[in-house]
């Protein structure tokens, strides 16, 4: 799996996701989060948001690094983007069923 996924989504509590096959590996999945910050949701919440942001950042590096001619394999930076854009879009998609889910308990009549 996609390690900034991996992380965000073992950052939420859904650590069964795991690796297919020989596509990635648990080893270093979710290293970037502590496990005092991730007990709470609040602590989960925030280490995939700052996953993402490292993404994000790495994405940026590396398009600037072939940009500016300092990467030399094109697609490390192919792969950074994607990465980037591939969280971006599971972020989106999560922000989107929490305020659906939201919105549903408030419409919720006791």
């Amino acid at each position: 799996m996609i390690p900034a996924i991996t992380g965000a989504i073992n950052a939420l509590g859904a650590g069964g996701v795991g690796s297919v096959g020989s596509l990635g590996s648990a080893a270093n999945v979710g290293s970037s989060t502590s496990s005092a910050s991730s007990s709470s949701f609040g602590g989960a919440l925030s280490g995939a948001l700052n996953s993402l942001e490292s993404t994000q950042a790495n994405a940026t590096s590396a398009a600037q690094g072939l940009a500016t001619g300092t990467i030399s394999d094109p697609t490390t930076a192919v792969t950074a983007v994607e990465d980037a854009q591939l969280s971006m879009d599971l972020a989106s998609q999560i922000q989107s069923k929490l305020i659906q889910s939201e919105q549903t308990l408030f419409n919720t009549q006791v």
